[in-house]
């Protein structure tokens, strides 16, 4: 097959004030965009509306691209730009995970829309000012297969996220760094050649560089006074809240009447922790947390470490055996501040190594006592390392040879290092992730019991236990599965209202009307009577189950058993063992069956019936002024010394006075008067220089 043409619409509004669309400014960018040999995964539909076309995306042999001149016309209109919207009409496969928009320029992401079916996530990709990778993540999904306008706005340091018109999330953020190289890529419905393939119809894909982008999508937004509708809405939601508030009231007063009863009660009752036995009231300290024995239940709190005030010539740092950091002795090396024992390796243009370790405020050399071992590796996988002359190949097991990992966190190998991170069920308790507490899955939502049965948190982990109106057969699962039906109508055990009849069904029983009438406990769902007790699944979604319950209809995901043979892959696309559900890993060498994870980049990513997701490694937010993050690490660490720090809080009441006695707001930057290659740059009131080495 010879080079296709494909016809799509991508405008770029220019405008300076004001939320109309000056038509005249519209500036269509991808007329024509050029595809590979063998491409056959577009085609023309109908789309939401008939006004413009729309394309249905398919496989991943496309490389829709926009061509130089026009990627050029594009980066020229956004580049220094700080307001502007990305809008954009869909209907995305359900499931998928894939790209809306990219532009980036080799590895750095500058602008990228992409939404997770996976992980029901519609993510931001940017770079900031301080020209670090950022990730803005936005809980919702949109690979449901059905159409959705969707819109991201952004104005300086603020991002507001609508679907079909409705505002979803409103947030500041760090802005972003919109300096744009004149060669960046543009790409549509994918990040590039191999990865990020949006599956489904796309149609009006706009960016408009103007405030409020989005009322050119939703008109009716251009509005401040609410409707009579809206008002109304309001008033039925107050008088939910206040029947649930009466019952509520009924609830609690009858619970006190029961603890009046053990006022006249005293007993003691222990904890027991790791073989040591706890008192009422005892305290005692857990890693890094303050934990006390209260009526027999251990509670836990994690521990507050207030930043240390380090004199001069020492820095924070962790110790073994410590949960918070201690000041440490320093070294000054290569105008980086080293502490206790940190060794760093020099090489000279000739390739020789030289290794320093910092010991009593002074580098001192280290003499290697043994020469460097023969890699069994080629040379292109070879590693040069920042604290060690030797090299290793590619993939060495560095947590092997010891490592800081202590309570519920493992050990994890990066390209030049390793990290710690917490197991499965748990979170950190500092920014190194050596400590991690335990994440309740029960009260964070993140569960996979039946309707069967309640969750109970665990230790790293849950239990499903069995709801009322169901007993634990013996037989062991994860997911409640074992609980089975005790017959209500046998036992008397139901609360049916005198105007319904009883009858057994499997968990439970339901309270049925007589023929032409409308009973206690009714729920309405789709404009349908759904009797109390009554489950079924979605028109709209066979993955989602839902039931009446007193009234109220719940629904939930239905729950993924991979080792039954029987499992709708459609919904558990992770039980899929199919050859063709594997994932090539980045570097191409590796593959990965659906439902494997890995870390790759500071990213966790996942192969789903042969797609591959990736999302960042979750942080510990940082409360300090100035942040860094460490060659070869992940997440953010605080620094004290604002020239160090690659991101900073900017305090615009901070300013700086240059060597022209001229005032500079917190984050501007200038070049140094006398010098071509010198780059100053304000930092909360302090001044920080340094020689750009592309500038000599």
């Amino acid at each position: 097959m010879g080079l296709l043409q494909l016809f799509l619409v991508l405008g770029i509004i220019c405008a300076s004030s004001g939320f109309g669309v000056d038509p005249a400014l519209r500036i269509s960018v991808f007329d024509e965009l050029t595809l590979g040999e063998g491409f056959d995964g577009v085609t023309q539909v109908q789309g939401f509306h008939s006004e413009s076309r729309a394309f249905h995306f398919q496989g991943s042999s496309r490389e829709v691209m926009a061509p130089v001149e026009v990627s050029e016309q594009m980066v020229q209109k956004l580049r220094g730009k700080n307001e502007f919207t990305v809008l954009v009409t869909l209907k995305q496969d359900h499931l998928n995970s894939g790209v809306i928009l990219s532009i980036h320029h080799s590895e750095h992401r500058f602008l990228e829309l992409e939404s997770s079916g996976q992980r029901s996530e519609v993510r931001l990709h940017y770079r900031t000012k301080g020209q670090q990778a950022h990730t803005e993540v936005f809980p919702y999904s949109l690979a449901d297969d059905q159409w959705h306008k969707v819109s991201v706005a952004v104005s300086a340091s603020h991002v507001i996220l609508h679907v079909d018109c409705n505002r979803i999330y409103e947030r500041v953020v760090e802005a972003p760094y919109m300096d744009i190289p004149e060669d960046a890529s543009f790409w549509l419905g994918q990040r590039n050649a191999a990865h990020g393939f949006f599956k489904g119809v796309m149609q009006d894909v706009e960016i408009l560089v103007m405030p409020q982008g989005y009322i050119s999508q939703c008109p009716d937004l251009n509005r401040t006074c609410p409707t009579c509708n809206d008002f109304h809405g309001l008033v039925q939601k107050i008088m939910e809240l206040q029947d649930i508030l009466a019952k509520t009231s009924i609830k609690l007063s009858r619970a006190e009447e029961k603890m009046n009863g053990l006022d006249g009660c005293y007993c003691e009752r222990t904890c027991s922790v790791k073989g040591v036995v706890y008192r009422e009231d005892e305290g005692w300290t857990d890693g890094c947390r303050n934990c006390t024995c209260s009526n027999g239940t251990v509670q836990c709190e994690a521990i507050s470490c207030p930043p240390p005030q380090c004199p001069t010539g020492t820095a924070p740092a962790y110790v073994q055996g410590a949960c918070c950091k201690e000041c440490q002795p320093v070294c000054l090396f290569g105008g980086r501040e080293l502490v206790e024992g940190d060794q760093k390796a020099v090489r000279d243009s000739s390739g020789r190594c030289l290794l320093f370790e910092c010991r009593d405020r002074t580098m001192h050399r280290v003499v290697p006592s043994e020469p460097c071992p023969e890699l069994n590796c080629a040379e292109s996988e070879q590693i040069a390392l920042s604290d060690r002359c030797c090299k290793v190949c590619r993939g060495h097991d560095f947590c092997s040879e010891g490592h800081g990992c202590v309570e519920h966190s493992d050990c994890v190998n990066l390209e030049a290092g390793d990290c710690c991170v917490c197991k499965d069920g748990f979170r950190p308790l500092r920014d190194d992730n050596a400590y991690c507490e335990d994440i309740d899955e029960c009260a964070d939502g993140f569960v996979e019991c039946d309707s069967k049965s309640t969750c109970v948190n665990l230790p790293g982990w849950y239990h499903c236990e069995c709801r009322d109106g169901y007993h634990d057969n013996g037989l062991f699962s994860a997911n409640g599965e074992s609980c089975v039906d005790i017959n209500e109508c046998k036992t008397g055990r139901n609360t049916c209202a005198n105007d319904t009849v009883c009858f057994n069904l499997e968990g439970g029983y339901d309270c049925r009307c007589p023929h032409g009438h409308n009973c206690t406990g009714d729920c309405i769902h789709d404009n349908k009577v759904k009797h109390s007790g009554q489950i079924w699944v979605l028109d709209s979604d066979r993955c989602s189950v839902c039931s009446c319950q007193a009234g109220q209809v719940m629904c939930r995901r239905m729950v993924c058993d991979c080792d039954n043979p029987n499992a709708d892959l459609f919904c558990c696309p992770e039980c899929d063992p199919r050859l063709s559900s594997q994932c090539l890993h980045q570097n191409g060498l590796l593959t990965y069956g659906s439902g494997d994870t890995w870390v790759e980049n500071c990213q966790q990513c996942q192969c789903l019936q042969g797609q591959v997701d990736c999302w960042p490694l979750p942080c510990p937010p940082v409360d300090c002024e100035f942040t860094v993050v460490p060659e070869g690490e992940c997440c953010p660490r605080c620094v004290t010394d604002p020239c160090q720090a690659d991101t900073i809080r900017n305090d615009i009441t901070k300013t700086c006075t240059d060597e022209h006695n001229i005032s500079r707001f917190s984050g501007s930057s200038w070049i140094k008067h006398g010098t071509e290659c010198t780059l100053c740059q304000c930092k909360n009131g302090h001044i920080c220089c340094s020689v750009d080495p592309m500038c000599l």
